[in-house]
């Protein structure tokens, strides 16, 4: 498992603060006072004796040639009306640039903001990807959209999920994307600060959840969607709201006309619609599927829905509602969208109602063929022929392409009335479909008025089944060798592995990440507790190797609660939560939490008698003192773990554990005792065989030479670890090992190999966008000063190089893999 973050194997010169200096042969830092002058953009990069110096550099660095992003959806085919925003939002910019110039485009230097604004299928997503198409060639430097699914606060977005994206489209490394929601909007404002953006935020629930996510440039405009006006943004940015309202009747007639053509009848279904798009696209979708539409026919269909009042027939379940009875959600559907609902759901057929129905029953991202199979008990074959009837009829609509691109570099959506002509495949190759929230709404009102509270019930249940078992599907093959718990896992055993290699297992948890979070909501709401903790137990491969710290501690303080619960029938699950919980806390630097989840972790495993998870939680006790720097505690958790794996007899849990103790002894400065730990190890780990590990070890066991002032005798183990980490394609590991040989080079009085080592680092760090580029740029133009040679050695690069895969790898942790 992780010790969380890119980092080297354990407390290296090269990962302590520059501001220490070089260190004295025992490892000391020396007393250095330094000093910078000059103008910094981005990190403040500390070293010995540089002098005056100027840094115009991002931190983290932008990847070289990241692609400019442009994420927005495609906008309707279908789309009539609006030119007066446009014009109105083209006067805006027009009026900014003149009382400011480009570069100071909003009022007093703050960036432009609009809000468009109106109640649910008013059209408001497709004229805002209508405007920002419109402008894009405005804002050559990048065009961002997320969809905030702000219809309600339980399914809105948190800002840091997608500033985790937004930082990734705009070029920075994913090693370097920070977990601290803090420290992700302050790297969104560096990145941005002087770029001119065009970003869409659509579908907000409130001004807080967008002012983290407004680009820094005065020169960029954001065109936010809400279904209010989201007045906070007027006081604090000056934002500019537009009220979006219901189409003409001239213009909901040309639109039912391109969607079905003319005919008799025709303008009074458009006044049936209340001029509402999305009522209109239905319809007009109604219409389309005919060959010789019969508006006056649809009109009357309308005006008998209108006599029944929805899908409970007579019981008229929102309208009217008096003092005790159920009251319309907030921006439920109307009476002219009602009407327009009714006849459209009335022409589906059976099976297809079905889906519809028990699909909608939560709030997910979105839907697959296997989870609606599963919630309608019908083949996925099936399934999935039947929501594109859905989609063709307008009553879901298929995830655009660009938004899978998204998720495909997560991370993560489309617009009101698009046009939906089948499933799109997400990075994993799965068809998605999603709903409108008011269409959902609907469709949960027709399933409890139809299969009833019982009916309704068991189609979740069914769709959780499913999602626990495909999520330990996916998640057996990201983290094969990991021990389990849950029946899921234990279905799997002697079958096939589900997924041809671990990326594409990685890549359907990252794309139906959100719906594993929903799921264990759902589990949790329904009172299926064990369901709850066994969707966490399924997770845990996709927050290792992703993150999503926030998700993680929300959806695992569920499942250590339900694990509780589940005491009598599962005693070790309780202890296996809180040290998942553990890991998600120390993700976030919240080391108090942290703690308290691991000592807990290995009370229970005590109490359940469960050997192995109690060393798994006093090592990850040992990992979280590692990153406080508290060596000797952490040396006396490692021992005690290693005491318990033996009693289980995990070759490999032992081995992995002999290097973390000799970290902790490094870390100590008992270096002679660290160097005979760390080779112990190292025959361990070689005999599993590991060679990935091995490698870690190595580079462990050269740090700690090199502190002990045995600089020559590194040379071995750092090769040896060079040469396992460009057969791993690990740039940042790749990196570390440039920076520890030009360590070596230091100690030993050789500035020409000094010098070579730190171009090599100089460039994979660039390579990645890595934090440490800008302290290895300075400290290789120090050395290029004060280096006087006729024949300048090593232009070249040290071939610790290879491909690049993109990703950090995390530390190794004995008791998951």
């Amino acid at each position: 498992m992780a010790d969380t973050g890119p980092g080297g194997p354990g407390p290296t010169a090269a990962s302590r603060p520059a501001a220490l200096g070089p260190t004295t042969d025992d490892g000391a830092a020396a007393t250095t006072r330094n000093h910078i002058s000059g103008t910094v953009y981005g990190a403040a990069v500390q070293a010995q004796s540089i002098g005056t110096l100027t840094i115009h550099e991002p931190a983290p660095a932008i990847v070289p040639g990241a692609l400019v992003p442009c994420t927005l959806p495609p906008v309707t085919r279908h789309f009539i009306d609006r030119e007066a925003v446009l014009a109105e939002v083209v006067r805006l910019l027009d009026q900014a640039l003149l009382a400011g110039g480009a570069e100071t485009m909003g009022h007093g230097g703050a960036p432009l903001v609009v809000v468009l604004w109106g109640p649910g299928g008013v059209g408001k997503t497709a004229t805002a990807l209508r405007l920002a198409a419109a402008l894009r060639g405005r804002f050559e430097e990048g065009q961002l959209y997320a969809n905030l699914r702000g219809a309600s606060a339980s399914t809105a977005v948190t800002p840091s999920e997608v500033l985790l994206r937004f930082l990734r489209d705009l070029g920075v490394h994913p090693a370097y994307v920070p977990t601290d929601p803090d420290a992700q909007e302050s790297v969104f404002r560096t990145v941005t600060a002087e770029r001119r953006l065009l970003t869409v935020l659509d579908d907000a629930h409130s001004a807080a959840q967008v002012r983290a996510l407004l680009a820094a440039s005065p020169a960029s405009l954001t065109i936010v969607t809400s279904r209010t006006d989201l007045g906070r943004l007027i006081v604090e940015y000056g934002a500019h709201t537009i009220r979006l309202g219901p189409l003409g009747t001239p213009d909901a007639v040309g639109l039912l006309a391109r969607l079905g053509g003319a005919g008799p009848g025709v303008e009074a279904v458009a006044r049936r619609c209340g001029g509402m798009p999305l009522a209109l696209c239905a319809i007009g979708a109604r219409a389309a599927a005919a060959q010789q539409p019969d508006w006056e026919l649809l009109e009357r269909e309308m005006a008998m829905s209108d006599e029944t009042d929805g899908p409970y027939g007579d019981e008229r379940p929102y309208a009217d509602a008096g003092a005790g009875e159920r009251k319309a959600p907030p921006g439920a559907a109307g009476e002219p969208m009602r009407g327009a609902m009714d006849v459209s759901y009335g022409n589906l057929s059976e099976a297809a109602a079905k889906v519809f129905r028990l699909a909608s029953l939560r709030p997910w991202r979105h839907v697959t063929p296997g989870a609606a199979a599963a919630a309608a008990g019908v083949s996925e074959g099936e399934a999935s022929a039947l929501l594109a009837e859905l989609a063709d009829a307008r009553l879901v609509e298929a995830v655009s392409e660009p938004e899978a691109a998204a998720k495909t570099r997560e991370s993560e959506p489309q617009a009101g009335d698009g046009s939906a002509t089948g499933g799109k495949a997400d990075a994993s190759g799965q068809a998605r479909y999603r709903f409108h929230d008011l269409w959902r709404q609907y469709a949960e009102q027709r399933a409890l008025a139809e299969d009833g509270i019982a009916g309704a019930a068991a189609a979740v249940r069914r769709t959780l089944l499913w999602y626990v078992r495909a999520a330990a599907a996916a998640d057996a093959s990201v983290l094969p060798g990991r021990w389990h718990l849950g029946p899921a896992y234990a279905r799997l055993e002697g079958r096939p592995a589900a997924y041809e290699n671990g990326f594409s297992a990685l890549a359907w948890l990252r794309d139906e990440r959100e719906n594993l979070a929903e799921a264990v909501r759902a589990a949790a709401d329904h009172g299926l507790d064990e369901l709850t903790w066994q969707l966490c137990e399924a997770m845990w491969g996709l927050h290792l190797r992703l993150g999503f710290h926030q998700q993680w501690v929300a959806t695992h303080r569920l499942g250590m609660e339900a694990a509780a619960r589940c005491a009598e029938e599962c005693p070790q699950a309780e202890g296996r939560m809180r040290a998942q919980l553990g890991f998600a806390y120390l993700g976030l630097a919240d080391y108090g939490q942290a703690a308290a989840q691991f000592e807990g972790a290995a009370a229970s495993d005590q109490r359940a008698g469960h050997i192995r998870g109690e060393a798994t939680a006093v090592e990850s006790l040992g990992l979280l003192r590692l990153k406080q720097e508290r060596w000797a505690d952490a040396a006396e958790c490692f021992r005690s773990a290693r005491d318990l794996a033996r009693q289980v007899g995990d070759p490999r849990a032992l081995a992995l554990l002999e290097h973390h103790l000799g970290r902790s002894l490094q870390g100590m400065r008992r270096h002679e005792e660290a160097i005979e730990q760390l080779r112990h190890a190292r025959e361990l780990i070689r005999a599993l065989p590991d060679p990935y590990n091995e490698a870690r070890v190595l580079m462990t066991l050269g740090r700690t030479l090199i502190d002990a002032g045995r600089a020559e005798e590194a040379d071995e183990p750092l090769g040896r670890a060079a040469t396992v980490m460009v057969a791993e394609d690990s740039v940042v590991q790749q990196s570390d090992l440039a920076e520890l040989r030009a360590d070596q080079a230091q100690q030993v009085g050789d500035t020409k190999a000094e010098i070579r080592w730190l171009r090599t680092a100089l460039q994979l760090h660039e390579r990645t966008g890595a934090p440490r580029t800008g302290a290895v740029r300075a400290r290789l133009e120090q050395l290029e000063r004060e280096e006087v040679c006729e024949n300048e050695t090593g232009r070249g690069v040290a071939d610790v190089g290879g491909r690049e895969r993109g990703d950090a790898v995390p530390e190794e942790f004995s008791g998951e893999e």
